[in-house]
């Protein structure tokens, strides 16, 4: 099998791996990618079903593989986990998949030394300190997608409350991709306006609850996946497409800022946790982290998330 680069490898093909591929394909800007997966016919047909729209899209050779086919990759992106069943609880669920990771990241990095990790599986951030930890690689190749999706659905849902365009809003859900996230309202700005300053101009304020309707676009960003898994059973699409934007940033260069989960170093007294803050992305990995500025109730949140993450990872046994 000839490499051609930039070269994306997929570690676990379900919902969310095949998701992320389909839309990586259409994006473009990249010519290879392998994808692994135990269910290997399953495999076999879902890259048989892509490959038959090679004539409408960018080239790019899809491939059923292994490990040893992942070798030589810009990026390894791991989607593999357990699901949670029913009775588990969110502690048993981590610690299957920290076992799970204890197996397949040192086949990635047997095969794919030089690679970036961008680690997806839930819990993502007691993961990707897994990963970080299990595979030795430098702070900057190890990437969790963090609140990227959180982040998205944010300024989807303020765009639709100020009839703004999403793209226009910027605003982020920081901390733990989970229950203890939290938004930055602080610094939450549509056109270069600050939040709190807008709502005063819109067209709405004469009849808009600010506080209440704010807390309320907040709880639905929260609760989105708990709502989208109550009425379909799992959630892709957002999560595909999220990881397409990560994925562009790296391979592209792009010097993007985004809040991913990455290895928190000496910020507000934190360290040694991977939780989300804005950070640079190209393709060396995560460039810098910004230690952005935070109010004294976004700072005490931040906290509480690294005190809850700290919690799962030392009873995992990390």
């Amino acid at each position: 099998m000839a490499d051609l680069r930039p070269k994306v490898s997929i570690i676990g093909c379900g919902n969310v791996g095949m998701r992320y591929a389909y839309a990586l394909m259409l994006k473009g800007g990249v010519r290879q990618i392998v994808l692994v997966d135990l269910d290997k016919k399953r495999l076999e047909g879902e890259v048989m079903d892509l490959s038959h729209g090679a004539p409408y899209i960018s080239p790019v050779e899809i491939i059923a593989g292994d490990y040893s086919h992942i070798k030589n990759s810009d990026l390894v992106v791991i989607t593999a986990g357990r699901k949670q069943k029913p009775d588990q609880t969110r502690l048993d669920l981590a610690k299957d998949n920290v076992e799970l990771y204890r197996k397949i990241i040192p086949e990635i990095v047997k095969y794919a030394s030089s690679a970036i990790l961008l680690i997806v599986s839930n819990p993502v951030d007691v993961l990707s300190y897994a990963a970080y930890k299990f595979s030795s690689k430098p702070i900057e190749k190890v990437i969790g997608s963090g609140t990227v999706l959180d982040t998205a659905r944010f300024r989807f849902l303020l765009s639709k409350h100020c009839n703004v365009d999403p793209r226009n809003i910027h605003a982020y859900i920081l901390g733990e991709h989970g229950d203890s996230e939290f938004p930055v309202w602080s610094r939450a700005m549509i056109g270069g306006v600050l939040f709190k300053d807008y709502c005063y101009i819109c067209k709405k304020s004469a009849t808009c609850q600010h506080d209440k309707e704010l807390n309320k676009v907040f709880t639905e960003v929260k609760d989105s996946a708990y709502e989208i898994i109550e009425r379909k059973q799992e959630t892709s699409y957002g999560i595909g497409l999220a990881l397409v934007r990560i994925t562009q940033a790296i391979i592209n260069d792009e010097n993007a800022i985004l809040p991913v989960s990455s290895l928190v170093e000496d910020y507000l007294g934190i360290n040694d946790v991977y939780l989300s803050l804005p950070a640079v992305i190209n393709k060396e990995g995560v460039r810098e982290v910004l230690q952005i500025e935070l109010n004294p109730q976004e700072k005490q949140a931040f906290k509480n998330s690294a005190d809850a993450i700290k919690k799962v990872i030392r009873e995992t046994g990390l």
